[in-house]
């Protein structure tokens, strides 16, 4: 869209805060300042939970995560379930706690390493088990099992109905969703910034980016590139079977995520890459791919062998080159804040982060050091990537 057609378009609306991007981060974070009593209008170019908050496999996970995302995901947690106090609905979130199994012996010393590591930082929610504990939580599992990693208040929840609560909890507090309202352009014009959409202008005197794996382009519009990748992540869901797996579960040695639902069904992801149409704003499956991973469950349950799939689709995300997001203000400009790339993993963090986002905007402190998660990270050389800490300013 040129000046002219932005111009003649107009403005449509303004507000105090404008966020691009309807996802769960954009939900909460919206939800988090109206609360603060800020007038928030959310732009979103497709629909609420469209694209990765909606079709995730819904992990709600501590286990695993880099060190750096640890502090965020054990406060998120603890949000999970005070859910309903938060936005009125439990989002689906069942506590079944998450089991990373091993299946090798070498595998098994790899998480006695990640848990030695773990603990030597002082964080103790993952628990290394034995093989006799891992069968005796899950007794269909291939007898072949070593043991793994037990984190026991993890579980998961349904993405669409999650992201759907934080957006009706919002409009509660007077947030305003434009839906079908893609931002072509941002731009920072006197002490306002407006997001150019074919709609029309909106304006606000601060703007959060949480577009997903469109906030790249939009950061590079003022002058912050970030090496940041689009991928399509793929899940499948099977026929009803009867009941046989109370957690949820990962593996070492090979991407996985799995749970069975109260109805018989099983959800089969872990990072299963698919492809990624950005231009075209959808995921495509790679039904190659799809393959290997059901032969993984079939090793882990073998009773699967013949359960049909029912169906498999694709979301589209965001993934940066250290596999950290990016949540941070802007280096560059004033009144300007990320949230975005959360690499497969943000829907556990979505309701902390929202909270989190909401206090660097209008406060410029933080409760958690969010100084690993800058976006000039990647351009600094031999530059310390210390952040702020709790108490701490947010420089800008």
């Amino acid at each position: 869209m040129n000046d002219r057609s932005r111009s003649s378009a107009g403005l449509l609306a303004k507000a105090d805060v404008l966020v691009v991007g309807g996802g769960l981060h954009g939900t909460s974070s919206a939800l988090n300042l109206a609360r603060r009593g800020v007038s928030v209008i959310v732009l979103e170019a497709d629909y609420v939970a469209r694209h990765s908050s909606g079709v995730n496999a819904g992990g709600v996970r501590t286990l695993g995560r880099p060190l750096p995302e640890i502090p965020l995901a054990l406060m998120s947690r603890e949000i999970w379930h005070t859910l309903p106090d938060i936005v009125g609905d439990d989002g689906g979130f069942v506590p079944s706690g998450q089991l990373k199994i091993a299946e090798t012996e070498s595998e098994l010393d790899e998480c006695r390493e990640r848990v030695a590591l773990l603990e030597a930082q002082g964080f103790t929610h993952e628990k290394v088990v034995d093989r006799e504990t891992v069968l005796a939580l899950e007794p269909a599992l291939a007898k072949h099992v070593t043991g793994g990693i037990w984190v026991e208040r993890d579980g998961y929840a349904l993405p669409f109905r999650t992201t759907t609560a934080f957006r009706l909890a919002a409009q509660r507090q007077g947030v305003r969703f434009y839906e079908g309202t893609k931002a072509v352009r941002i731009e920072q014009r006197g002490a306002r910034w407006c997001v150019d959409t074919p709609r029309g202008s909106f304006a606000a005197e601060k703007l959060l980016v949480a577009a997903g794996a469109w906030s790249g382009e939009l950061a590079s519009q003022v002058g912050e590139p970030v090496p940041v990748h689009p991928e399509g992540l793929m899940l499948m869901v099977t026929h009803r079977v009867a009941p046989f797996c109370k957690a949820t579960l990962g593996a070492t040695g090979r991407p996985l995520s799995f749970k069975q639902f109260d109805n018989g069904t099983v959800v089969i992801g872990g990072k299963l890459i698919g492809i990624a149409d950005l231009q075209g704003r959808h995921g495509e499956v790679d039904f190659m791919r799809l393959a290997r991973s059901a032969r993984t469950v079939v090793d882990l349950f073998p009773h699967l062998r013949h359960l049909g799939i029912n169906r498999a689709w694709a979301g589209v995300e965001a993934f940066t080159d250290d596999s950290l997001p990016v949540i941070s203000p802007s280096r560059s400009a004033s009144n300007l804040y990320y949230s975005f790339g959360y690499c497969g993993s943000g829907f556990q963090l979505g309701p902390g982060c929202g909270w989190l986002v909401a206090q660097m905007m209008l406060d410029g402190i933080t409760a958690l050091p969010l100084g690993a998660f800058a976006i000039d990270r990647f351009s600094r050389s031999n530059a310390s990537t210390e952040g702020p800490t709790a108490g701490v300013a947010i420089q800008h």
